[in-house]
């Protein structure tokens, strides 16, 4: 018989536009329904600062736009949770989608998975991944202030975000193989029309390279073969950004569902993939264009199909999912302020609730904090949060304590043993949730892990010690934090602290930092690039046994 309490009509897996849109149909047409994300909901489109060609509204932020989305799904209903698919079981007419915090149960899914920034291929750009090759303008600019910056691609990406980047460099370089931009002219032309933006059509770059960061560039002219090397001077060394398209996450769907030689989902034309009940809408799909408009068009359309079929389901099987006791069903509020505006928003302060509420045990935040207003922000911060539950208490452990490590907030157990958490500086931005997640991790009973994978972390018998170096606007930073931070919930030998580099000049020097997120196990061994609880585990068992280089 089948638990209609833990059955969903459809399972989403992806929080991004086509997911969200995707939730609020559903929701509204009165079905059960669970959106999945892994990072943060938004997806993509929440790095953008600004959104102008969305139809009736006028500029806004990937950030706000999406925000609004799942505030409007959560008005009809619709439930989400963060937490990574792992596995998908879609023989028989219910169906099971594995994930890091167990397994759930639904007649539909829905594959909203996106598409994530695609590699070159030139000589040294996996070498120097995170020390000079970046990937995200927002994330990784600041490093390269009063820089040379290049540009690597022609599409909408690459014109928006040189742009994007003239607020840092001393100038950008756009190196493209076409003749000319290949995006909109609407986004073509700022930049084009920038004085700090130099364009090189027909150009490919051969190869990157230098010993602490970048110093020279080698680029070919594709059309007449010219090879031209430049070099930096005075030692200084500079940026280079990819934006050479996306290529579509669907590990998850990999023998599962068809894909094209390209890897994205092979679709009919009601979205409807090659497996019964599976549906795929947005970036992950093949379409000639790659836009929120078409994202939330696609989101659409999938749902109104699974409606169909979720309903064929409920009279064929005889069970209907059980709606929450706590589902609304009434039309969404007002945007809400900015999260800047006050210290939590409503929805902010939604998640915490449900947080605390599954909270086992009572934990401590200890304070180290020097004389520098973020301390005096952090100390806000941890004591609004504190008065919102029992579960938390505050300590100030240290004042004038060293600007090297504070301001820092510790997590201990109520008996002020440390758990091997922290965070140094404000966990506000896209690093709000993994600090949330840390706490309940930390608290027990945490987020549920494979056993082999539990065993594993359990089985490391010396101490580990994980610095996680991070930018609050990154999107790619809070998969890895998590990760880290669940492994040492796990095992005392293992601690994992965030340092948000803003506030932290010399552990960028120190690291030769220049992208995020940047993972520095034991004072000598670095990584860089986002991770989950695998593939961290992956990467210390091979550090362990000297297959990654020391600094």
């Amino acid at each position: 018989m089948t638990d209609t309490k833990n059955l969903y009509d459809v399972i989403i897996i992806g929080g991004g536009p086509a997911g969200l849109t995707a939730a609020i149909y559903l929701a509204r047409a009165r079905y059960r329904v669970l959106v999945l994300e892994k990072e943060q909901f938004g997806g993509q489109i929440t790095i953008t600062h600004e959104v102008v060609n969305y139809p009736g509204i006028g500029k806004t932020s990937g950030r706000l736009l999406t925000e609004t989305m799942q505030r409007q799904a959560e008005a009809f209903g619709a439930e989400f949770l963060l937490a990574q698919a792992t596995g998908l079981d879609v023989s028989g007419d219910i169906k099971t989608v594995r994930t890091e915090r167990g397994d759930f149960q639904c007649f539909g899914v829905l594959l909203a998975t996106g598409a994530q920034p695609r590699r070159v291929g030139f000589q040294g750009e996996e070498e120097h991944k995170g020390r000079g090759v970046a990937y995200c303008a927002t994330c990784d600019g600041e490093f390269f202030t009063g820089r040379e910056v290049f540009v690597v691609g022609g599409g909408f990406a690459a014109a928006e975000e040189s742009v994007f980047l003239t607020k840092f460099a001393r100038h950008v370089t756009i190196l493209m193989r076409s003749e000319d931009f290949t995006c909109a002219e609407a986004a073509a032309q700022p930049a084009r029309e920038h004085e700090k933006i130099t364009i090189l059509p027909f150009t490919e770059l051969l190869e990157v390279s230098g010993e602490n960061g970048l110093d020279c560039a080698r680029w070919k002219n594709t059309k007449t073969g010219e090879i031209t090397e430049y070099r930096s001077k005075d030692g200084e060394t500079f940026g280079v950004f990819v934006f050479a398209g996306y290529e579509p996450a669907t590990d998850l769907a990999q023998g599962v569902v068809r894909l094209d030689e390209k890897g994205y989902v092979i679709t009919d034309g009601s979205l409807k993939t090659s497996e019964e009940g599976v549906y795929a809408a947005g970036d992950v799909c093949i379409k000639p264009l790659r836009q929120v408009v078409t994202a939330t068009g696609d989101g659409a359309l999938a749902a109104t199909e699974l409606e169909k079929y979720a309903a064929m389901m409920q009279r064929k099987t005889g069970v209907h999912p059980q709606q929450p006791a706590s589902a609304k069903r009434e039309a969404p509020a007002a945007p809400e302020q900015e999260a800047d505006e006050a210290v939590f928003t409503p929805e902010m302060r939604r998640q915490l609730h449900t947080v605390f509420g599954r909270m086992q045990h009572p934990l401590k935040l200890m304070l180290f904090l020097d004389d520098r207003p973020v301390s005096a922000e952090l100390e806000q911060f941890v004591s609004d949060l504190a008065g919102m539950t029992d579960k938390l208490s505050v300590q100030v452990a240290q004042r004038g304590a060293s600007s090297e490590t504070a301001p820092c907030v510790q997590i201990c157990l109520a008996d002020d043993t440390p758990t091997g958490l922290a965070f140094h500086g404000v966990p506000g931005g896209h690093e709000f949730t993994s600090f949330v997640l840390g706490l309940y991790n930390a608290s027990g009973p945490g987020q549920a892990l494979d056993e082999d994978m539990r065993r594993k972390i359990e089985a490391i018998r010396r101490p580990v010690d994980m610095k996680i170096l991070v930018s609050l606007s990154c999107t790619m930073c809070p998969d890895l934090v998590v990760a880290a931070q669940r492994m040492a919930s796990i095992n005392p030998q293992i601690t994992a602290e965030a340092y948000d580099l803003a506030h932290f000049e010399q552990m960028k020097k120190r690291y030769n930092v220049m992208s995020v997120p940047c993972l520095v196990v034991d004072d000598d061994r670095v990584a860089f690039g986002k991770k989950n609880t695998a593939q961290l585990l992956e990467f210390l068992e091979k550090q362990q046994t000297g297959l990654y280089p020391q600094l």
